[in-house]
């Protein structure tokens, strides 16, 4: 809904970080949590002033899962979840036609000369440009990169495009070269070709930024969703939600206990080193946009087969799970940017969790839970009590511009 001046609120979990209402006189009783209040207008002299039996102002009130059916493109349309998924099968891939896209992949899998290619494009918007842990530069390098690992891929060289506002500080600019180029250079890539142009103030947010990658295919390297089967292992290569944590605590001004700092991490040379013990890992997911939640239910929905998760393995940093309280998040559906998700045949699961425990970037891997016969097409997690819980695709955005 759009959001106006309004003289109504909202309270209550489901709506962290909204404007809350000023707190009641002495000897007035507070509204229960999680009911809508009314603040009340004290400007007399106006002939609209509000009462405290007036109607609430229902155009006032945002909503967190955004209209579907609506004709305009909205923040969920970026959410990496439902509302993404629909804007792609709907508008874009009835234009574009192909057999690669049709595959709606993080990347393509190409053949060429005879050799095996993963080809992919990512594009950065992140606010602020500068968080804990990293920067839009050093995201935009290892986001894609990691999108070629994902499908086995060696990643060799990236393009890159600047979008720049006008006003731009060119000390800002620098900053964020440098961390770029430094990124590639820890990842093994290098910058091939870029493009860079400039847009009116106003018309912008500092800088976007899109880098598009390539990468050789090692033989024998199946990594494809539909390879998954009832029997895999579930394994993460290590804690959850620090990224978006991370970049939400400075851009809403948030103070932690503890330092939080993104994962943002490249991750060829984790999957260098789990395909070496196991060339027949059958699928790898990075869980940037959407997080754990979207990555598996992705993989669940394109090899039609059920996904168990269990709640008590999957590792959730204290200080996120506190943030994640706090604000009204599910961890599982926080952005990260250095993790990865295997589905690994169980026979291999042993081994493959050893060699990610042995690199950086999988010294807190673990195993989260199996496939399974049961609903296909669906992730559930056993909780703490023995029940289980639907972990639903998300529909919209809920940490809007986290990459």
């Amino acid at each position: 809904m759009p959001e106006t001046e309004s003289t109504a609120v909202l309270t209550g979990p489901a709506t962290a970080g909204l404007p809350q209402p000023t707190a009641p006189a002495a000897g007035e009783a507070a509204p229960a949590d999680g009911a809508a209040t009314e603040a009340v207008t004290t400007d007399a002299a106006s002939p609209n002033a509000a009462t405290t039996d007036s109607a609430p102002d229902m155009l006032g009130w945002t909503c967190p899962a955004p209209l579907r059916d609506r004709g305009q493109v909205v923040a969920g349309h970026g959410g990496g979840g439902v509302m993404s998924a629909e804007l792609v099968r709907d508008h874009f891939a009835p234009a574009y036609g192909g057999e690669h896209l049709a595959e709606l992949g993080d990347a393509a899998t190409l053949s060429l000369g005879g050799a095996r290619l993963a080809f992919s494009t990512d594009s950065y918007v992140v606010r602020p440009l500068f968080f804990p842990g990293g920067s839009i530069g050093d995201l935009a390098v290892n986001g894609t990169v990691n999108d070629l690992a994902m499908h086995g891929a060696r990643p060799a060289y990236l393009s890159c495009g600047f979008i720049l506002e006008e006003g731009l500080d060119l000390g800002v600019l620098d900053r964020v070269a440098a961390d770029l180029g430094k990124a590639a250079r820890a990842a093994g890539v290098e910058i091939a070709t870029g493009d860079t142009k400039v847009v009116e103030a106003g018309h912008g947010d500092g800088v976007y930024i899109n880098t598009a990658g390539i990468g050789l295919i090692r033989d024998g390297v199946d990594l494809r969703p539909q390879r998954v089967a009832p029997g895999d292992a579930v394994l993460v290569s290590g804690p959850i939600g620090l990224h978006g944590v991370a970049v939400l605590s400075v851009r809403d001004g948030l103070e932690f206990d503890v330092a939080i700092e993104s994962d943002t991490a490249p991750l060829a040379d984790l999957v260098a080193a789990m395909l070496e013990v196991c060339p027949d890992i059958h699928a790898l997911r990075d869980p940037t946009r959407g997080g754990l939640a979207a990555a598996t239910n992705e993989i669940a929905q394109a090899s039609h087969t059920g996904i168990e998760l269990v709640e008590r393995a999957i590792p959730v940093p204290p200080a996120v799970a506190g943030a994640c309280g706090f604000l009204g998040l599910d961890p599982m559906y926080v952005a990260n940017e250095g993790r990865l998700v295997a589905f690994v045949p169980r026979a291999h699961a042993d081994e493959v969790l050893e060699a990610m425990r042995r690199h950086p970037q999988g010294s807190g891997a673990c195993v989260i839970g199996e496939v399974v016969d049961e609903h296909p097409g669906m992730v559930v997690a056993r909780t703490a009590f023995g029940a289980t819980r639907v972990v639903d695709l998300p529909i919209g955005e809920q940490l809007p511009r986290i990459c």
